[in-house]
């Protein structure tokens, strides 16, 4: 998620909008509200009569929130939980959406204060944790996990070539002494790296503390609950969109949307469908839309965002595309 300050723009803002096409008296729900930059840019185009519902897991969140709720135009309320416990009961009680939005990952807030333990770039207490009043933290999740379960969590989400050499580090390490601090992970998954491959591709410790953080937050089950619960809460010609920042959440919104957009599913030699099966969704920002050149040059961090989105068909439409 971008920072949204006074004279920032978050990542995608303009495509979103778009892709978005927010109407006068429409519904939208932002399923991660984080510093509001987002929703600022569609709760003006909702006008007097539309509503904005702000879901974000992060108590810090909230007086955000309520700031941002004082300088828009639309009704505004603000749901704090995981988005997809948020969507589930949004279900429940009966609203209907026109548009469904989320920018996935960490925020640039939550990088950016020290003491919430995402950045290896200062030293910190090892929490990680989104919501910080709830969950085991980072240093806790390093001092119990076995080598072979931190080895595939560092592999499997965060892509780390050397994942089996880092997580017999971690082992070793928290036998001599507790993990707790940034520095003190960044320094152990650093040296467990061959030094060539040190410096090849960035920060030493960027896939190992990607792959924590979305360990201790249980990001990845997260999307992969919301996104259903997200199209359920559509109206009809509703819109979703999602920004990610890498290849894990990337391809589950794509593989999702996909599955939504696919019609028959005969084989191709069968001479007229017999599946009866109808897309549910037109693509939108097909392949997916990145920040161009201008807006990577004020924020270099949208460098690998990708935007994709979808229209939930009518019925009708469904039938006969």
């Amino acid at each position: 998620m971008a920072l949204m300050t006074a004279d920032h723009v978050p990542v995608l803002a303009t495509e979103l909008v778009a892709l978005l096409d927010p109407q006068p008296g429409e519904v939208a729900v932002d399923a991660t509200f984080g510093a509001g930059g987002h929703a600022r840019v569609v709760a003006e185009r909702l006008g007097d009569d539309g509503l904005l519902v702000a879901i974000d897991r992060d108590p810090a969140a909230a007086p955000r929130f309520e700031a941002f709720s004082a300088e828009v135009p639309c009704h505004t309320r603000f749901v704090q939980a995981p988005f997809a416990q948020a969507l589930a009961a949004l279900c429940d009680e009966g609203l209907r959406a026109d548009m469904v939005y989320m920018d996935l990952g960490v925020s640039s807030m939550q990088i950016d204060t020290p003491a919430r333990g995402f950045s290896y770039a200062a030293e910190a207490p090892l929490d990680m944790r989104m919501d910080p009043t709830t969950g085991p933290t980072a240093a806790e999740l390093l001092a119990t996990w076995d080598a072979r379960r931190l080895a595939g969590a560092l592999r499997e989400y965060g892509e780390e070539r050397y994942a089996a050499q880092i997580a017999r580090a971690i082992v070793r390490e928290r036998e001599r002494r507790p993990l707790t601090t940034t520095t003190e992970l960044v320094d152990v998954v650093t040296r467990a790296i061959p030094t060539p491959a040190r410096f090849a591709s960035g920060h030493p410790a960027k896939r190992a503390f990607q792959a924590l953080r979305i360990a201790v937050n249980g990001e990845l089950e997260q999307l992969d609950a919301a996104l259903p619960l997200a199209w359920e809460l559509l109206r009809e010609n509703g819109r979703f969109a999602g920004i990610s920042f890498h290849s894990l959440e990337d391809r589950r919104v794509k593989r999702f949307l996909a599955e939504l957009a696919r019609g028959c599913i005969c084989p191709p030699d069968l001479p007229v469908c017999r599946c009866g099966r109808t897309p549910q969704a037109e693509l939108l920002a097909r392949g997916g839309t990145t920040p161009g050149a201008d807006e990577l040059a004020g924020n270099p961090r949208a460098r690998s965002a990708r935007l994709r989105g979808a229209r939930k068909l009518p019925t009708t439409e469904a039938s006969t595309a």
